[in-house]
């Protein structure tokens, strides 16, 4: 009973039997029970049919928090090629946490989690669109944006000198059709390429690798400046 009471989709679950049980009620009232068994019946599977293609098995804050987890599990294992991360950091003055804050010779980064309804598919559109079925996730590029553009404000004020912050965005869950795809300045790809995107990163800025120094500094000034969320 715990588990089920914590179960994320349990309202979901309430509401479809209400409007289930109501016109089940209502149509055996004024017809007939076996009618209204039926309209039962139908109200069910127009709502379970209608929420799968609408929104995912599981809410948001629960998907979130589960690829987050993936990603710190893959970004532990990038310590011993320099990186370190600073997972869950709050931007003051906002209701915007950064995923995660990776650090490493390949320069900065504000990486965003997402896991994601399989069922859908992940394309693009026009060169800069990015796409979950139907739905435009424009906005989703847009907040990866400004996020990383208030860390390098942040930080870079911390250390009295310009700190350059990439947005990025790894998805779990559906089948991400490219490695790497840069859309309107985010770098989106599937999480299970994430080592192999830090190490094309570093060898991209092999002439502005950040050293053990850099990285040091970059992340307590990191520290101090985001707090936890």
């Amino acid at each position: 009973m715990a588990k089920l009471a914590a179960d994320p989709r349990l309202p979901i679950w309430i509401l479809r039997a209400v409007a289930a049980t109501v016109a089940g009620v209502a149509v055996a009232i004024w017809l007939d029970w076996r009618l209204g068994l039926t309209a039962a019946v139908a109200v069910t599977a127009a709502d379970t049919i209608y929420r799968s293609k609408t929104m995912a098995v599981i809410p948001a804050a629960a998907r979130v928090s589960s690829a987050q987890r993936r990603t710190r599990r893959r970004l532990f294992l990038l310590r011993q090629a320099g990186y370190v991360a600073l997972n869950g950091r709050a931007i003051p003055g906002s209701d915007s946490v950064i995923d995660h804050l990776v650090i490493g010779p390949g320069g900065v980064v504000a990486l965003d989690s997402e896991r994601w309804d399989r069922r859908l598919p992940v394309r693009t559109g026009a060169g800069t669109q990015l796409y979950h079925g139907p739905f435009n996730q424009k906005d989703r590029l847009a907040d990866a944006r400004r996020e990383a553009a208030q860390v390098s404000t942040l930080v870079g004020a911390a250390l009295g000198q310009q700190v350059d912050v990439q947005p990025a965005m790894v998805i779990y869950g559906p089948t991400i059709p490219w490695v790497v795809a840069s859309l309107r300045g985010v770098d989106v790809l599937a999480g299970r390429r994430l080592r192999r995107y830090f190490r094309r990163l570093a060898r991209s800025r092999r002439q502005q690798r950040l050293n053990a120094g850099q990285i040091e500094a970059i992340r307590e000034a990191a520290s101090r400046v985001l707090p936890p969320a």
